[in-house]
């Protein structure tokens, strides 16, 4: 704590490999977590592989930081830091007084990890390490253990001053969010498809969310489902716009005309083209899905091709190689996984052929889809879009348009 503040100290990821363009992304990093929390006026810098954060010394602050720092991606790490003159006086009474603390909460052994990233500092990294250790052991506080101890005190002298901390969280890694563009993701109600988004907010890419129901066949608490799913994803790339399209006229009219076994693939290019158009109008540059080769009849090899024939902008599928039980993992690590398990269906599963189409050829559906004369209905659900803007934490609300 300095002059009434609590300070943060985090490892920066991947930005520190950047050469020409690092500042850029250390400049998006500080942007970032200064937006999540802006409702505390928190003084965030980003220099030599290091993020400094400091908030006001309240509960409230504190606990709206260390939240904002679990969802900051471009971090690999972060602690609750005290910082100090960097004199090795000051630096041996800061970490005796951590390891007085780390007593008094049971703790019985210690080790010392020191970093000295200003070489100007007139000591090494392992003679602070020993010299501060050599104090706290003959104290009495705690005994050295240097395999496998209770507590380690980092020890990390910078440029400007020294910084000491003890239990080290991990961060997400990645790239901060909004240094490589920006994309839609097709967001369903399903397990896989937020954690797609999720990759690509870790790929430092701002996502947009698309989601397409059927009301009244999908009840309103599949749309609800998927606006909480945004709602975690928000947390992660600071906001979100959901866009709300609704297919029910365009099913009636596959089911009515279209052959069965072509019916999800058909509704699956119908997606295609109007998430088009919602990612021209966002300014999007590519679109977003969770499909998983060969994981379910409408994602095989030459499906995929079909539904990738009808956009002219590209479309990421990051899970597209990844083992179910991997996403699953990962939407339980991210906090989506619970709420995409909830038992309501959403448009494609409704209804979906018994025997579906597997090894579809590309000009075939092109011609079953132009047949159907589509476009009027295409350009009516495109026309009754509605969207809602979904901001991440951090005491900010939503506000519809």
């Amino acid at each position: 704590m300095v002059n009434g503040s609590t300070q943060y100290l985090a490892h920066v990821g991947e930005l520190s490999l950047k050469k020409g363009n690092r500042r850029q992304f250390e400049v998006q990093l500080e942007r970032n977590l200064t937006l999540m929390l802006r409702s505390i006026n928190p003084h965030v810098t980003v220099r030599a592989g290091r993020l400094y954060l400091s908030v006001p010394a309240s509960f409230e602050a504190q606990t709206t930081a260390e939240q904002a720092l679990s969802c900051l991606l471009g971090i690999t790490g972060w602690a609750a830091a005290t910082a100090c003159p960097k004199t090795m006086e000051a630096i041996t009474r800061c970490a005796h007084a951590e390891a007085t603390l780390a007593a008094r909460e049971g703790k019985r052994t210690f080790r010392i990890e020191a970093r000295r990233a200003d070489k100007r500092f007139c000591r090494t990294s392992s003679e602070i390490a020993r010299e501060v250790g050599a104090v706290i052991h003959q104290s009495g506080a705690l005994s050295v253990d240097l395999h496998y101890p209770d507590v380690v005190i980092f020890i990390e002298v910078r440029e400007r001053e020294a910084f000491l901390y003890g239990a080290r969280r991990r961060g997400l890694r990645g790239l901060p969010c909004g240094v490589s563009g920006r994309g839609l993701l097709l967001l369903s109600g399903g397990i896989d498809s937020p954690v797609a988004g999720y990759r690509m907010l870790s790929r430092g890419m701002h996502i947009d969310c698309l989601y397409f129901h059927s009301y009244p066949y999908t009840p309103p608490e599949a749309q609800k489902k998927v606006e909480d799913l945004a709602k975690v994803l928000a947390r992660y790339g600071l906001s979100t716009t959901l866009t709300v399209v609704s297919l029910t006229d365009i099913q009636k009219q596959l089911q009515t005309h279209a052959p069965a076994p072509s019916l999800t693939l058909l509704l699956r290019m119908c997606m295609m083209r109007i998430a088009e158009h919602v990612a021209r109008e966002q300014r999007a540059r590519c679109l977003i899905t969770g499909e998983s080769l060969a994981q379910v009849a409408s994602q095989t090899l030459e499906n995929l091709t079909v539904t990738s024939a009808c956009t002219h902008l590209p479309i990421f599928r990051p899970l597209i190689g990844a083992d179910k039980e991997d996403i699953i993992r990962t939407a339980t690590e991210i906090g989506t996984y619970a709420i995409s398990i909830r038992p309501y269906e959403d448009c494609c599963t409704l209804f979906a052929p018994k025997h579906p189409v597997l090894r579809p050829e590309v000009e075939e559906m092109q011609k079953q889809y132009q047949s159907l004369m589509l476009g009027p209905l295409l350009e009516d659900a495109f026309r009754t879009r509605k969207r809602t803007r979904i901001y991440g934490n951090y005491g900010v609300q939503e506000s519809g348009e």
